[in-house]
């Protein structure tokens, strides 16, 4: 939801240098913060009750969302932008409920040894939909957009585009209704003010699993520099390359299409050659793409020119996606049943913290960019240096999940 969400409001937000400056880091964190505020109750409710009732009322709920983003497309010649962010929080707070469910029920469903893939599947899926709506969202603004338009009358003009997300959204409700039953994780779980936070049985299981902990840093720091990624694209295409709204958008596409093949990819690798090694080639491949595309030439072009561009987006992406998702198996997999739900939310919540801090980095960046007359590719050149200590230092543990400690086995 998030790679859906930014590049569509991107799509303004790059345009409005003039008029006030990017906002991608705005949007980021408007989108993000939800997950941080009601990470700890989704994780609750997916323990609390079935999965599958989480998915699906989640799943009605994106059909109203995405009924209001109707609402305040057709409005915002009234109302100004202040409907569309509000929607753009709603649209989080709907994924921050979702997540724990739609993860937290794969092993509830499968067994350890199918996680890897099953993960890689999901994956896959939900990236193919990034796909098709992250190439769309530039051609649906280029072509439904008057030529010289205010940024609120282009933004009325894109009341089409809600409405095939409604479609989606009451698609998408329909197919989760498909989900066989699961038994409830926890049906006696008492709700405590704690689980608005870290609920203390996570905050033992955190104390007493360094490597728990350490996947999860790690999964953060990846989240980081996804937030930062996306940003980073559309601001490298649209303002230092000077591509349109269609090319830039097909540009985020790439990104989806290299996580989509390597979500397929690290699943049968991680049965021949184990998740440890998938990881490092993913953490590897990441930085050495982001000091790739920080390679700008004197005339302002890029090293690898605009024909190399596509070619190390979707390398980029197959990395991002063999480091991601070993980590998320790992933190699938190792807590005990009853703690399933809550790890998610807890991941959820870190995840996204490291996803409004990428908006509020990306925002420094650009200050700085803009202030030291830097390429836009800059960004990526700050993208390797965060992300190398990760690459340097990080060992997934070598243990299977569940068998480090008792409390992890039972």
């Amino acid at each position: 939801m998030l790679l859906l969400a930014l590049p569509t409001a991107a799509a303004v937000a790059v345009d409005q240098a003039d008029e006030g400056g990017d906002l991608q880091g705005i949007a980021t964190m408007v989108f993000g913060l939800p997950f941080v505020i009601f990470g700890g109750l989704a994780g609750y409710l997916a323990d609390r009750f079935s999965k599958r009732r989480v998915i699906v009322l989640s799943k009605v709920a994106e059909i109203v969302v995405m009924t209001l983003g109707l609402l305040a497309f057709l409005a915002a010649p009234q109302i100004g932008f202040s409907g569309l962010w509000i929607v753009m929080f709603l649209m989080g707070t709907q994924s921050a409920f979702f997540g724990p469910g739609k993860y937290g029920i794969l092993p509830e469903m499968l067994r350890s040894s199918q996680l890897a893939r099953a993960n890689g599947i999901v994956m896959m899926t939900t990236f193919m939909a990034i796909i098709f709506g992250t190439g769309a969202a530039g051609p649906i603004k280029d072509w439904f957009t008057p030529d010289g338009a205010s940024r609120l009358d282009a933004a009325h003009s894109l009341w089409v585009a809600s409405c095939v997300c409604i479609f989606i959204a009451v698609a998408g409700t329909f197919v989760s209704l498909w989900i066989r039953p699961v038994a409830v994780a926890a049906p006696g779980l008492g709700f405590r003010p704690e689980y608005l936070l870290v609920p203390r049985p996570m905050r033992g299981l955190l104390r007493r699993d360094r490597p728990l902990v350490g996947a999860l840093l790690a999964s953060c720091a990846f989240w980081l520099i996804a937030g930062l990624t996306i940003q980073a694209v559309n601001s490298l295409c649209g303002t230092q390359l000077k591509m349109s709204n269609t090319a830039t958008s097909w540009m985020v596409s790439l990104i989806s299409i290299g996580i989509a093949v390597g979500g397929l990819l690290a699943g049968w690798l991680s049965r021949f050659w184990g998740d440890r090694w998938v990881l490092r080639i993913g953490m590897w491949g990441v930085v050495a793409g982001c000091a790739i595309l920080s390679i700008t030439l004197p005339d302002g072009r890029l090293l690898i020119g605009r024909g190399g561009l596509p070619i190390v987006l979707i390398l980029l992406g197959t990395a991002a996606a063999m480091f991601a998702i070993p980590i998320q198996v790992f933190l699938q997999a190792r807590p005990p049943a009853e703690l399933k739900g809550r790890m998610i939310a807890v991941m959820n919540q870190a995840n996204f913290f490291a996803i409004v801090l990428s908006g509020a980095v990306y925002i420094g960046l650009d200050q700085l960019i803009v202030a030291t007359d830097w390429p836009r590719s800059a960004l990526f050149a700050a993208m390797a240096v965060i992300f190398l200590p990760v690459a340097i230092c990080y060992r997934l543990d070598p243990l299977a999940p569940n068998e480090s400690s008792p409390e992890v086995a039972s």
